[in-house]
């Protein structure tokens, strides 16, 4: 009798956790569609020409720069500006630059920024899975779309 009990519990936990797993991939889903109308909404609304990447990252090169584009491992400088789609700043460059190691950013920067080279001018629209994801990051709420305009300084 114990064993029967023991069995339909086992298979009610598979189940429970098959259901679980499935609705947390649905919602990545579903969050990522949403995303993804969003901006091309702001695309619209904005008139912008925008390119897009496999990853769902949207961008708009404005200055391709010159010379050679930095990697994933370079250290960069950057004057940047990030905001939401309704134009809330969230953070900036204030007259001077920014520098880290491209590998130690959301990927959106990692896939955007190797777009331009040195004095290049790019506009990232990124997703939330490219950007601070479900649970966001200090004042960015999680599942939020961003917007970052991004001069690349230099690079080495």
């Amino acid at each position: 009798m114990h064993k029967k009990r023991l069995i339909k519990l086992i298979s009610l936990l598979l189940i429970i956790t098959a259901t679980i797993l499935s609705c947390k991939k649905t919602s990545t889903v579903d969050q990522a569609k949403i995303d993804k109308e969003i901006i091309q909404q702001y695309i619209r609304d904005k008139g912008l020409t925008a390119d897009s990447s496999a990853s769902g990252l949207y961008y708009v090169i404005t200055d391709s720069g010159i010379g050679n584009a930095p990697n994933v491992n370079s250290f960069v400088t950057v004057y940047y500006k990030g905001f939401y789609t309704n134009g809330v700043v969230f953070d900036q460059t204030s007259g001077t630059t920014a520098s880290f190691l491209l590998k130690n950013v959301i990927q959106g920067w990692k896939e955007g920024i190797p777009l331009i080279k040195k004095g290049g001018k790019i506009t990232l629209l990124i997703p939330s899975a490219l950007g601070y994801g479900a649970n966001g990051f200090a004042s960015v709420p999680g599942n939020t779309v961003l917007i970052f305009d991004v001069e690349l300084v230099n690079f080495q």
